[in-house]
């Protein structure tokens, strides 16, 4: 559980506020939210999406979705701190999981790398080209200066830091 609220990190907004473009599978799947999905959304859809009506979605704030309806999320694992530094994990509509970024900070050089959500926690197509992105940069170097890293370390820097995640979340599915 964490202390903050629904309302996105500043750092969050502005991020989400830059436009991706999907241009027909050259750019980046994804829709960003200009809010964390509602309590009673994110249950309702944690429950449809593991099968099980026992369970919230207190431990996500979701802020945005790739074109099947896979969703990005902060994953509220470390207790007593807001969403900004909890990891970004992705829960693709077929079931699949990723854990994307050890938090915001992260998540902010993985978009400037040219990587959304989706093209993070998979590697479907082959021929996809990450492009970096100008405006997503200068949103990083404004709200994490000097944590700049190529996508793919952000990447395995969270998995290394989560390898369980998936395990953990496939526990509670029926």
């Amino acid at each position: 559980m964490t202390t903050d609220d629904r309302r996105f990190p500043e750092a969050l907004d502005a991020a989400m506020a830059v436009p991706f473009v999907y241009a027909d599978g050259e750019g980046v799947d994804f829709e960003p939210f200009r809010a964390f999905l509602a309590a009673e959304e994110t249950t309702d859809w944690f429950r449809a999406w593991t099968g099980n009506g026992e369970l919230n979605g207190d431990d996500f704030r979701v802020f945005g979705q790739e074109g099947t309806g896979g969703y990005a999320a902060f994953w509220l694992i470390r207790p007593n701190r807001p969403s900004a530094e909890q990891p970004v994990v992705f829960l693709w509509s077929e079931g699949e999981t990723g854990v994307l970024a050890r938090d915001l900070g992260d998540f902010l050089w993985l978009l400037a790398d040219g990587f959304g959500p989706w093209e993070a926690a998979t590697s479907y197509d082959p021929d996809w080209t990450p492009r970096p992105h100008q405006e997503l940069t200068a949103v990083a170097e404004r709200f994490a200066p000097g944590r700049r890293r190529p996508a793919v370390a952000v990447i395995v820097a969270a998995i290394q830091e989560f390898p369980d995640f998936d395990d953990i979340v496939m526990e509670l599915c029926h």
